[in-house]
């Protein structure tokens, strides 16, 4: 039987998505469907939906709410308690140049890792230090990776992934497509996705 494909478009800014990255893998093997990791940047599209932030900003009580589906949700999945960032969206520009720029064996581990130490730990993802350390505690010769991902020709990819996610009817994060162009938006959609991966290729 062949394998399912899945498109997993996440930003770091979104505890949704570090959420679904946790899991992601191996819900997929289970179901025989292959992931590609496809990070983002949200700040664009919820610019051209009209908001200057988050709507989990705009709308407060929404935001509240959030943060305690997020606590209820990581004590499901048994992961440590939901730490929010400082700032709100937090700022993850270079992560996801530095994540844009690993090759598909190296960017889900390095994605895990990002979001457990912006959500886990607290830390600031968009300080510099924190991706060398995430990317040091890896195996990685950081200095390479952050300049690779620096570069104009990456900053291009990233920019051209994220216009592709406006193109295909993202608008927000974790956002999932099968081969066959549906589109599954959230991480209580993963499994709903994954099946219908599944089912395509079963067809196929």
């Amino acid at each position: 039987m062949a394998s399912g494909s899945l498109d997993f478009y996440y930003e770091f800014a979104s505890p949704y998505s570090y959420l679904a990255a946790c899991r992601i893998a191996a819900l997929a093997e289970l179901a025989d469907v292959r992931v590609h990791w496809k990070p983002f940047l949200l700040g664009p599209i919820f610019a051209a939906q009209g908001y200057a932030s988050s709507p989990f900003n705009v709308y407060p009580l929404k935001g509240a709410h959030m943060w305690r589906d997020l606590d209820r949700l990581a004590a499901a999945q048994r992961l440590p308690p939901i730490t929010k960032p400082a700032t709100f969206p937090a700022n993850g520009l270079l992560a996801a140049r530095v994540a844009m720029h690993l090759n598909d064996a190296c960017r889900p581990s390095f994605t895990r890792a990002l979001f457990s130490a912006e959500f886990a730990q607290g830390r600031d993802i968009s300080d510099r230090e924190t991706i060398r350390q995430v990317l040091a505690g890896l195996g990685h010769f950081w200095d390479e990776v952050i300049a690779d991902a620096e570069s104009e020709v990456n900053k291009a990819r990233l920019r051209a992934q994220t216009e592709e996610a406006q193109a295909r009817g993202v608008f927000g994060a974790p956002t999932f497509f099968t081969t066959d162009g549906e589109l599954f938006w959230g991480n209580d959609r993963l499994e709903m996705a994954l099946e219908h991966a599944r089912s395509l290729a079963r067809k196929g």
